[in-house]
């Protein structure tokens, strides 16, 4: 069991969204934390909220994670800074709204750069610091499109599905290596955040469908970042290897598990009734 209080910890992607109400709820548990994220300002604004709620140490560190030397530096300032880091939470992400045929191959490239490559960047700058730790964690944040693809979402389903892959294979080297570091992969399913209306569209996303999707995502994101955030706390506590958040994760996750193949159809026409009710 990896304990939170005493621990400190690495929050990629920690200027908003679940990054953010991670933060917070970490450092109401007493852990310190490394922050970082493109959003230096949210940074600063997120630490100085922190601090009047409390004495935690905190680091901020301007990090985009896209950019391997970028991650390389920010293990090495973090770890300085908190010399008893043994916590890693791989949550930076972008979204992209569009077809495969709308998107274009540097869009695609772009988005998988963030959303895998940065995990994988992220968990190899931080391993060796992690598995001398008495007990250590590596969160990598999926999605349930990482377990589910509907159309449209052909680059963000890739990097998810790459996500789950990667994590669970590694969770078993880990353990074949009777490693201190647990490790848990991150599915969420319908969170209030920004990462649909901040999505840049494929070249040829027509304007009017790209909001239609947007307003589609936000009526139906019913799951806060807050409550997100305590969700995948009580799963690195339990050393979970797969956080599902949200009854609609686990009703996809389930279906998908029944209908292999076929799932999307069934899928398909419970959105399109929950479109329905949106639009009335």
């Amino acid at each position: 069991m990896t304990a939170i209080s005493g621990s400190a910890a690495a929050v990629t992607g920690a200027a908003s969204g679940i990054g953010r109400a991670l933060a917070l709820e970490l450092a109401a548990r007493g852990c310190d934390l490394a922050l970082a994220d493109r959003d230096e300002a949210g940074l600063i604004e997120l630490a100085a909220e922190i601090g009047r709620n409390g004495a935690r140490k905190v680091s901020v560190h301007r990090v985009d994670v896209g950019e391997p030397d970028q991650i390389r530096d920010f293990a090495t300032a973090a770890i300085a800074a908190h010399p008893q880091l043994n916590i890693l939470i791989n949550n930076a992400g972008v979204a992209l709204l569009g077809t495969f045929a709308e998107v274009e191959q540097a869009q695609m490239e772009w988005l998988i750069n963030i959303n895998f490559w940065g995990v994988v960047h992220g968990t190899r700058a931080f391993l060796p610091h992690l598995s001398n730790q008495r007990a250590a964690h590596i969160v990598n944040v999926s999605s349930i499109f990482g377990i589910i693809a509907p159309p449209g979402q052909t680059a963000y389903c890739a990097s998810k599905f790459a996500v789950r892959g990667f994590s669970e294979s590694l969770r078993h080297e880990l353990a074949m290596a009777n490693s201190p570091v647990q490790l848990s992969v991150v599915h969420p399913g319908g969170v209030s955040t920004n990462i649909a209306r901040n999505a840049p569209s494929g070249r040829g996303t027509d304007n009017a469908r790209r909001a239609e999707t947007i307003d589609r995502f936000d009526a139906m994101a019913k799951k806060s970042p807050a409550a997100a955030a305590a969700r995948i706390i009580e799963g690195i506590e339990k050393n979970q290897p797969r956080i599902l958040i949200g009854s609609d994760a686990r009703f996809m996750d389930l279906l998908q598990r029944f209908r292999p193949v076929h799932y999307w159809a069934m899928l398909a026409k419970r959105l399109e009734k929950m479109a329905a009710q949106v639009g009335k």
